[in-house]
């Protein structure tokens, strides 16, 4: 009997939280180190899903399958392939990093780290779920845990913040799931069957007006989570207000989840609407890549531009996305990884500055490179990866993006490409306004350079930035055959749907026509 690993690593944090909720609240580094425990052996347990991934083929891999709700059609059915390998990856790695980032946190330990399991839970869930309703189960339950970290851990507009990103996710998820209710239903009516097995809906035959509509209800959910420009305001407040391991979890992987949603159901669900709405998209994303680094260049605290920074980076990945080609999805699916990782980073160099310094200003600091010089060493390489430097990560997920628009349309890669421009512009010259230069500060004249945890928290994130920037190969291989068989897929769909309608205009047109011809043959008979 094979194991069932998804499973395992889906609700192994479940488990952790029961170990924590019978320890006493008073010893807090036992909750700490049992979670962070937790947190290492579900990474762990991931990593053979990349080691004995079959590269080769782009079925649904790890599957496991069991009834659960029969009389509706709901199975808890699970999977990997190519699309969704490195997202789970992704969350299992930054997990024990930001419960190792949370140690400064002494309000409530047990609860914070009782919420960031159950998060990676509902977020892990995510990325495996090939059942709709299942899928939308393990959505609903990310918020809960995210609402509580920001609520209760987050900074001084913690409340606001919080209700902001709470009201903006459940909006697009009540839309979203009028979608899955109504592909539930058309499947039905198609097949004679109840399912929301996901393989099995991307087999329907839906006319274009139908996919119109459920395209866009399940587009305004994802858009809010990338964010797209112009569902992206609730995200700098969540940003800013968050704790650090909540600002690494929510541009590490819950922003992902906006952008896997659209390669993983909108584009195979409804193809030719996808087609039809790829410059609203795009249009979409390269305003979000230029807005966003205009006002990330003007921000004088540090949270608030690494958060816009993330609007224009997303805006790349949708771009890649919608570009309809193999280099433009893989830089998009590669583009989330590194967003992940380098993004991720920032916020864990600032949080780290943070807690020395207890303000974010950029005004507050200069100067630093003289007295944190290793702590400097780190943030120019991350800052660099942001950046897209060549032989970092960065580099590869947006020439690759950019190499597939530019294959598909000239203008959107030629705008899109000033956004990398103006990232080296206000991403240098943020790291030279904190780190070089006289101090003026006398605060900062004391300043400790970086723990052996803070080491051990960025020393990994930067081991991965050069390995994707040096052999990209190593990860691009492995989603090679899952993106051409998603391109084939839609392409074919396309086509199909393309002739069914266009036989049944011709019918309705027979149907039309050769009454009249009929009336008109008899009267002339009648003549």
């Amino acid at each position: 009997m094979s194991v069932p690993i998804l499973s395992l690593i889906t609700f192994l944090p479940i488990i952790g939280v029961f170990f924590i909720i019978s320890i006493d609240s008073k010893n807090r580094e036992l909750i700490r180190f049992t979670a962070l425990l937790v947190a290492i052996m579900v990474f762990l347990i991931s990593l053979p899903l990349y080691f004995n991934f079959d590269a080769r083929t782009y079925e649904m891999q790890f599957v496991e399958k069991l009834r659960w709700i029969p009389s509706f059609g709901i199975k808890y059915h699970v999977g990997v392939d190519g699309i969704s390998l490195f997202l789970i990856l992704l969350t299992t790695f930054l997990t024990p990093i930001s419960i190792l980032a949370s140690w400064y946190i002494t309000k409530n330990v047990k609860e914070y780290m009782i919420s960031m399991l159950i998060l990676e839970t509902a977020m892990v869930g995510v990325f495996i779920s090939l059942d709709l309703f299942l899928f939308f189960v393990f959505w609903e339950l990310m918020l809960i845990p995210m609402y509580l970290l920001i609520g209760i851990w987050g900074g001084s507009r913690r409340i606001y913040a919080a209700v902001k990103f709470f009201i903006y996710t459940t909006a697009g998820s009540v839309f979203m799931f009028l979608a899955i209710i109504a592909l539930y239903f058309l499947n039905y009516r198609a097949t004679g069957e109840y399912t929301f097995n996901l393989l099995e809906l991307y087999k329907l035959d839906i006319s274009f007006a139908v996919q119109f509509w459920l395209f866009i209800a399940f587009s305004f959910a994802f858009a809010i989570k990338v964010p797209m420009f112009p569902f992206h305001t609730w995200l700098p407040d969540a940003h800013v207000e968050a704790p650090t391991a909540g600002s690494v979890i929510l541009a590490g992987v819950l922003l992902k989840m906006g952008t896997y949603g659209f390669i993983r159901f909108c584009l195979p669900l409804f193809p030719e609407v996808s087609h039809a709405f790829i410059p609203v998209i795009s249009w979409m994303a390269i305003v979000g890549i230029i807005y966003g680094a205009l006002v990330s260049m003007v921000q004088d605290d540090l949270k608030k531009l690494v958060a816009y920074s993330s609007v224009s980076h997303l805006g790349f990945v949708m771009l890649g996305i919608f570009a309809f080609n193999i280099q433009g999805i893989e830089g998009g699916i590669t583009q989330m990884i590194n967003h992940g990782l380098s993004t991720g980073a920032l916020f864990l160099v600032v949080g780290m500055l943070y807690e020395r310094r207890h303000t974010r200003m950029i005004a507050d600091f200069g100067g630093l490179t003289k007295q944190i010089p290793i702590f400097a060493i780190f943030f120019l390489v991350v800052t660099l990866s942001s950046i897209g430097l060549p032989g970092l990560n960065g580099f590869v997920g947006e020439f690759l993006i950019l190499m597939g628009t530019f294959k598909s349309r000239i203008l959107y890669a030629s705008i899109a490409a000033s956004g990398i421009i103006l990232a080296a512009v206000y991403m240098l010259w943020m790291f030279q306004r904190v780190m070089f230069h006289e101090i003026t500060h006398e605060e900062n004249k004391t300043l400790k350079d970086m723990n052996k945890r803070e080491f051990a928290i960025l020393l990994p994130i930067v081991f991965l930035i050069f390995w994707i920037g040096i052999y990209p190969n190593s990860f691009l291989r492995k989603m090679d055959a899952s993106v051409n068989h998603l391109l084939k897929q839609v392409g074919e769909k396309a086509n199909v749907v393309s002739n069914t309608q266009r036989q049944k205009r011709v019918e309705q047109l027979q149907q039309n026509i050769v009454p009249k011809i009929d009336i008109i043959s008899e009267t002339k008979t009648e003549w």
